[in-house]
């Protein structure tokens, strides 16, 4: 072979080696997030998510890509969401404080993973067949909001002893979260003799026409249902609680750290950084059948005694004993 073809040839493949590198390097896996609210409102949380993928050796930008999606309370935006992820090629789909989003993820497909966080029972809301062997290809974090409303009822007549009603604000867009809290104060009340009064709120104007309404009817205290539009709206609810002397009850702290009463829940941020863990787990060969579906253990009391002075109300002493914060 003469040298100057040599050459050529020896060029050629040169300029082809890194073409064919290229050609083997893998696509970074695609993560779908869902979130019910905005950026702003839930930033510490996409942080938490993040902390747990990088447990698991995953960064966002190096070795994964997350695809985020903000519903901005519009519950009805969901199954096109997740349509839209999946022709993206999630390879995992991740719904960490959403029943709404959870659900339509899991009617959109059989064989994507999806790690979620609900606040309901994942087995009587058909995403897993049981906690210990979930099957199929969804699991994730069961974080007691709609167990816990029972409880926060009591907390709320604790700090307002001599109320004899109380009300209950729900979102009914988001139908399955709504119904089952419903479901559970109704039935808390109705044990402790408790009337229980409820006002449907989906929008800024309709909150603002139901605390119009309480006013009207002296309502005595307040349970907000837990719901992502409520959190994203937190700041209204807490200043107009504040506003018309209302004591209410949330179910994450994020209210009573914006200036609400009090709330009692699990550590929202701890439920986003286990979704994470478990999807990175998912990215690294687990499949979701194989892991089972967590349960909090710790709860928070956060109680704040500024909010409540502010509205004339005296904390019980055994209240503020037992309160795990107390907001000065």
């Amino acid at each position: 072979m003469k040298r100057r073809e040599f050459i050529s040839l020896l060029g050629s493949a040169a300029a082809a080696w890194p073409l064919a590198a290229g050609a083997q390097q893998p696509a970074m896996p695609v993560i779908g997030i869902i979130n019910v609210g905005t950026p702003e409102v839930a930033a510490y949380r996409v942080t938490s998510f993040r902390e747990g993928l990088r447990e698991i050796g995953y960064v966002e930008g190096r070795n994964v890509t997350i695809e985020y999606r903000w519903a901005e309370g519009r519950y009805d935006l969901m199954p096109e969401m997740v349509a839209d992820l999946l022709r993206r090629g999630a390879a995992v789909i991740a719904t960490p404080g959403s029943t709404a989003a959870a659900l339509a993820a899991k009617a959109a497909t059989k064989t994507v993973p999806i790690v979620f966080g609900v606040g309901e029972d994942p087995v009587k809301l058909g995403l897993v067949a049981s906690f210990s062997r979930p099957e199929g290809n969804a699991t994730g974090i069961n974080f007691f909001t709609v167990e816990l409303a029972a409880k926060r009822l009591g907390l709320l007549r604790e700090m307002v002893p001599g109320t004899d009603r109380v009300t209950i604000l729900v979102n009914p867009q988001n139908t399955e979260n709504a119904e089952a809290n419903l479901r559970e104060v109704r039935a808390a009340g109705e044990h402790i003799g408790l009337p229980v009064r409820v006002l449907n709120a989906s929008t800024p104007s309709q909150i603002e026409a139901s605390f119009a309404a309480m006013v009207r009817e002296h309502a005595a205290a307040l349970f907000v249902s837990g719901d992502g539009f409520f959190n994203s709206r937190r700041v209204q609810l807490v200043m107009l609680a504040a506003r018309h002397g209302i004591p209410a009850i949330y179910s994450l702290r994020d209210y009573p750290e914006a200036g609400g009463l009090m709330s009692y829940g699990t550590s929202f941020p701890d439920v986003h950084r286990q979704v994470g863990v478990y999807v990175g787990r998912i990215l690294k060969g687990a499949k979701p059948a194989e892991l089972p579906v967590l349960q909090p253990t710790k709860f928070e009391l956060i109680i704040n005694a500024q909010a409540a002075s502010m509205i004339g109300l005296n904390v019980p002493a055994n209240l503020l004993a037992r309160a795990d914060e107390v907001i000065e």
